[in-house]
C-alpha cells in the first residue's frame, strides 16, 4: 500500500445494535506501522490545531465525534477534507502543510502516526517547508537536533506469560495530559506508555446508553482499553477472581494481557471506547464462549 498525495480511505464498519465498530490495522488499512497514537478532546467549537508539517512523519486523522476540517496544502494546490463519519479517515504524507479548524463543540480527533514524537521533525515555519516541498523529498532529521520522546520508556509491565495471568496483571494507567484551550492532548507511544507494539486500533461508538460489549478472551493480544469520550466499566475474570474498573477519563487507560475474560459494561450514551491491540484480528486468537474460556486456563495452569 503506497500513497504519497493526501487521501480519504474507507475503513471497515461493523453494524451493531450495542455500538458500531471500525477498526485500523497497520500497513493494511494504512500505508504505515504506527509509533504513535494521540486523541484531541475537550475542543471548544470553532477552535483551529496545526498548521505544522512534518519532514518525515506520515499520520492518519479520524474523527471519532463531532467533525471538522483538515486543509492541506502540498506546495502546489490547497485542498480541505471535511472529517465527520467515525468510519472514513485522512492519510496525510510528510512534507504536507496541514491545519485542523472548524471543530464543532467536543469533537474527538484520532491521529495515528509513523514516527514517535520529535520536536525536530515538526515545520513550523512555512518558508523551510515549501523549500522542502518543492524539492519533493523527504528530509532527514540532522544527527544533532534529533531529540527523544517527552515520556521515559514505562518499565515493562507484560506480566510473566510463563504462568497464566491474573486480573492483579490488568493496570490502570494515567497517560500524559498536554492542557490547551484549544483541546487537550493525549498520546501513546508503541512499547513506551504501553507495554506493546500496536498493529491495531479499533473502536466503538453509536453506542446506546446502558449497553455492554465484549465478552471473551484473548489467548495471544494484549490490549489497552482507554473511555475516549463517555464512561463504562470493564469486568476482569481470571477463572477464579472477578475485578471491575471504571473508565471515564481520556487520558486513563486499561491493559489487559493475554488469557483475561473481559466484557465493557453500561456504556453512557454517546460514548467512544478507544482499544489499541497488539495483533491483528485473527478470529483463532478469540475465546467468546465462556465455559471454554475455563476449560482453557484449567489447560495452561
Amino acid at each position: 500500500m503506497t500513497l504519497r498525495i493526501a487521501s480519504i480511505l474507507p475503513l471497515p464498519r461493523i453494524f451493531d445494535d450495542r455500538g458500531n465498530l471500525s477498526f485500523i490495522e497497520a500497513q493494511r488499512h494504512i500505508p504505515f506501522k504506527i509509533a504513535r497514537v494521540y486523541w484531541i478532546y475537550d475542543v471548544p467549537g470553532g477552535e483551529k490545531r496545526g498548521g505544522h508539517a512534518f519532514r518525515n512523519g506520515e499520520e492518519f486523522l479520524i474523527a471519532l465525534s463531532g467533525s471538522f476540517d483538515v486543509e492541506v496544502e502540498n506546495g502546489q494546490e490547497v485542498k480541505r477534507y471535511p472529517l465527520n463519519r467515525s468510519y472514513m479517515g485522512l492519510y496525510i504524507p510528510a512534507l504536507h502543510w496541514r491545519t485542523l479548524d472548524n471543530f464543532s463543540t467536543n469533537s474527538l480527533c484520532l491521529v495515528l502516526a509513523s514516527t514517535p514524537y520529535e520536536e525536530a521533525d515538526y515545520l513550523y515555519e512555512a518558508t523551510e517547508w515549501k523549500l522542502l516541498a518543492a524539492s519533493n523529498e523527504v528530509s532527514p532529521i540532522p544527527a544533532n537536533e534529533k531529540m527523544n520522546a517527552p515520556i521515559a520508556p514505562v518499565v515493562s509491565i507484560i506480566p510473566d506469560m510463563k504462568k497464566r495471568p491474573t486480573v492483579d496483571d490488568c493496570l490502570l494507567m494515567e497517560l500524559p495530559k498536554v492542557k490547551d484551550r484549544a483541546g487537550n492532548l493525549t498520546s501513546v507511544h508503541s512499547d513506551m506508555e504501553i507495554p506493546f507494539e500496536i498493529n491495531r486500533v479499533f473502536y466503538i461508538y453509536d453506542v446506546p446508553g446502558g449497553e455492554d460489549r465484549g465478552a471473551h478472551a484473548h489467548r495471544e493480544c494484549h490490549q489497552f482499553i482507554i473511555a475516549a469520550s463517555g464512561a463504562f466499566e470493564v469486568e476482569l475474570r481470571d477463572g477464579v477472581n472477578t475485578r471491575k474498573v471504571l473508565l471515564n477519563r481520556p487520558y486513563n487507560g486499561l491493559y489487559v494481557p493475554p488469557g483475561i475474560w473481559a466484557q465493557e459494561q453500561g456504556f453512557s450514551s454517546g460514548t467512544v471506547c478507544l482499544v489499541f491491540a497488539s495483533h491483528d484480528y485473527e478470529e483463532s486468537d478469540y475465546i467468546r464462549d465462556f465455559s471454554a474460556y475455563k476449560a482453557y486456563i484449567h489447560e495452561n495452569r
